[in-house]
Order: C-alpha cells, then sequence, then structure tokens
C-alpha cells in the first residue's frame, strides 16, 4: 500500500489537509522500499490531492475576500480588478520539482493554488507588445515602459503596474492527462519511428469554470513625465491588455493547447462595480463629514448651499437656452420662487450674497412680477439678500 514519506508518529490521514499539503509534504506514493510506487499508485496519490476539504475552502474564500478588503482600502484611480472565468482547464507550475516530474504551483504556507503575480505581469506584457505590434492606438513603447518598466538593464526601473498573486476560486481540483510520443527517442534510447508506445502522464489542474480575480494596482508617481498624459486613461488601455490576453495567450502552462483559456465575466464585473460604487461612496460621506467637523457654521452652511446654487444657476442657463420663457408657463417660476424661499433661510453672509446674484440675474432675465405687491415683495427681499435692508 502507498504512503507518505513522514514517521510513523504523524499518521496517514491528511484528508483534512489543503491539497498543496497533500501534493508535497504528503504524497502517498510511496511502496515500503520508499520507491515509487507504478504509475497506477501515482494516479491514485494524484487522486488523493483533488479535494478540497470545508477548512481549506474556507481559507480560500477568506483569503479571496481580504485582497477584496485591501483592493476596496485603495483609491478607485489607482486599482483595476478584473473577475474572469476559466474556460479551460488551468495549470501553473508544472515544471517545479516534483516525484511525478510535473508540479503544480501551491501558495505556501496555506498550500492553496494561485497565479503568481509576476506570471500574471509577463502576460500582459506580452500582450501589450502584440497590440503594439498591430499598431493599436496609445500603446507603444513609452507606454509599454511605463506600466511594465523598461527591459533594458542599463535603464532598468520599476514601472507603474503592479499585478497582485491571483487566488483562483474553485470546489475541487481535477486531473488532466498529457500522451508524449516519441518517448523512446526524446529519452535516447532508440531512433524515432511510429511504433512505439506512447505513455500517459497525469499531472494536476483546476477544472472548467473557475473563477479567477486579478487585481492591478497602477501608481502614477513612478510614470514618468513624458507619458503623464497615457497615464492618466490607463485604465481603458489596460482592459484592452487584459483582453488581448484573454483572447489570444491565456495564463498558466501549457497555454499553447488550449489550457488557461479565459474571459472576463460579466455579472462578476456587475456587481464588483456595485460594491465599489457603494464603498466609495461611503468614503465620500465619511469624509465629507470629518471636513464639516472642522469648518466654522458659515463655512458649513456655504458648503451645504453652494451645490443648491449651482443647480439654479444651471436651470436659469437652461431656461436661456430655451429661450421661450412664459411667465406661470414651465415651471421655472417655481424653482425660482423655492429658490427664493431657500436663500432668505441662509445666514452665512457670503452664501446669501451667492444666492442674491443669481436671482437679480433671474429677474432680469424673466422680469419682475405684474402685481405691484408682489413685485414689491420680490424687491424687498433681494435688498434683504443684499443686505441693504433691516
Amino acid at each position: 500500500m502507498s504512503r507518505a514519506a513522514v514517521p510513523a508518529y504523524v499518521g496517514q490521514d491528511f484528508s483534512t489537509c489543503p491539497p498543496g499539503h497533500r501534493f508535497n509534504l504528503y504524497f502517498a506514493a510511496w511502496n515500503a522500499q520508499w520507491l515509487l510506487d507504478k504509475d497506477e499508485a501515482k494516479a491514485a496519490a494524484l487522486r488523493q490531492v483533488l479535494r478540497m476539504p470545508p477548512d481549506a475552502a474556507d481559507l480560500l474564500k477568506q483569503l479571496g475576500n481580504r485582497q477584496v478588503r485591501l483592493a476596496q482600502a485603495l483609491p478607485a484611480a489607482h486599482c483595476c480588478v478584473i473577475d474572469a472565468l476559466c474556460s479551460a482547464p488551468f495549470a501553473t507550475g508544472l515544471g517545479l520539482e516534483h516525484p511525478i516530474e510535473n508540479g503544480f504551483s501551491f501558495l505556501s504556507p496555506y498550500g492553496l493554488p494561485y497565479l503568481a503575480g509576476s506570471g500574471v505581469k509577463g502576460v500582459l506584457r506580452r500582450a501589450a507588445e502584440e497590440l503594439r505590434d498591430e499598431g493599436q492606438p496609445g500603446i507603444d513603447n513609452a507606454l509599454i515602459d511605463a506600466l511594465f518598466g523598461p527591459e533594458n538593464t542599463l535603464t532598468a526601473r520599476r514601472g507603474a503596474l503592479t499585478c497582485w498573486d491571483v487566488l483562483p476560486q474553485f470546489d475541487a481540483m481535477t486531473l488532466e492527462i498529457m500522451t508524449p510520443h516519441q518517448g523512446h527517442y526524446l529519452q535516447g534510447s532508440d531512433s524515432p519511428h511510429d511504433a512505439g508506445q506512447p505513455i500517459p502522464i497525469t499531472f494536476l489542474a483546476l477544472p472548467v469554470g473557475s473563477r479567477f480575480r486579478f487585481v492591478l494596482q497602477f501608481e502614477p508617481s513612478l510614470v514618468p513625465p513624458a507619458c503623464r498624459a497615457a497615464g492618466a486613461d490607463w485604465q481603458p488601455l489596460l482592459r484592452r491588455i487584459v483582453q488581448q490576453a484573454f483572447d489570444w495567450l491565456g495564463f498558466g502552462a501549457k497555454t499553447a493547447v488550449g489550457y488557461g483559456a479565459m474571459g472576463e465575466d460579466p455579472a462578476a464585473r456587475a456587481r464588483r462595480d456595485r460594491e465599489f460604487a457603494a464603498q466609495s461612496q461611503s468614503a465620500r460621506e465619511a469624509a465629507h463629514l470629518a471636513r464639516l467637523a472642522l469648518m466654522t457654521p458659515d463655512e458649513a452652511e456655504w458648503d451645504r448651499a453652494k451645490p443648491l446654487i449651482d443647480q439654479f444657476t444651471a436651470d436659469l442657463a437652461a431656461e436661456r437656452q430655451r429661450n421661450n420663457y412664459e411667465a406661470g408657463q414651465g415651471g421655472f417660476d417655481d424653482k425660482r420662487s423655492a429658490f427664493m424661499k431657500l436663500a432668505l433661510g441662509l445666514h452665512s453672509k457670503e452664501a446669501r450674497l451667492a444666492a442674491a446674484r443669481v436671482l437679480h440675474e433671474a429677474y432680469k432675465f424673466t422680469g419682475w412680477p405684474g402685481k405691484k405687491e408682489r413685485k414689491q415683495q420680490v424687491k424687498q427681499s433681494l435688498f434683504q439678500l443684499d443686505g441693504l435692508a433691516p
């Protein structure tokens, strides 16, 4: 019976461990002579790796939530989050050392599959270079060097883009098989011919439908002055680069034969945009309340009144643009009366004078009310706002 290469006192039940620990630390494929068993035993040991125990699944979810909270703490202008769904099996780290000669990338110490941020950045750079070669507007050598850093070692510096490690969300891992031909020739034991016996090789992968969240952080201070204009509009350019990677390159290993193909998840994007909008609104409201706490009463009143004054100024401009004002028609008189009432309730001198200025403009445009009593009442109210009447 195959077993893991651990001391006897540790035991052999690793069913509650994350898959990376069962694959790297407790791989149960050794016989009594501490030799690897036959290929069937290797496959059986790999099948023991696939399951995601509840604790590991919860850990993966919490790590993903932590990334979300960290991304939300960044200014919206400095962070781009893209959710993707895998449309083909995903493999990464196949070149890592392992007894079965096909490794897999697990994040230490958690033992959970991940795609390193450095790998993401390499794929995106290649996608940007392809778009540059195709003549895509806005994507040139200067922009690529600004985002990813120059490749010339004499001018090496950090690029403005930081790619976070990706923690895929999935229910269980899966097994894939590669079947290399001409093994007898490639291993140097015989000349090439078509009568050789292919030997299937089993390796780990993540299944179709696995969810990937790419967090791309942008630091404007690292953009050279010559690229500041392009850097100001970095998110649409970056999304175009990511889409190129989705459409033509893929992520992880064996992308040349279709592995690692994925695309953006529109439902997840809409949900994330709503969450980020709500979080940003909460942050703006908190900052506004903190700013109000430092203001004098007159400053606070001006802060509240200015948007209303600006709105009435815009309403007046729109009425002028229509150029078909008729007294009592179209609703502008009601807006003017409501604004007059609001202005008379202000106490800040700055706010009252600003309101008076736009009301003078409004009555200059519409003319005074026809009734003498109403005209006198309006003029008295304007005198009060101007500070010319008690």
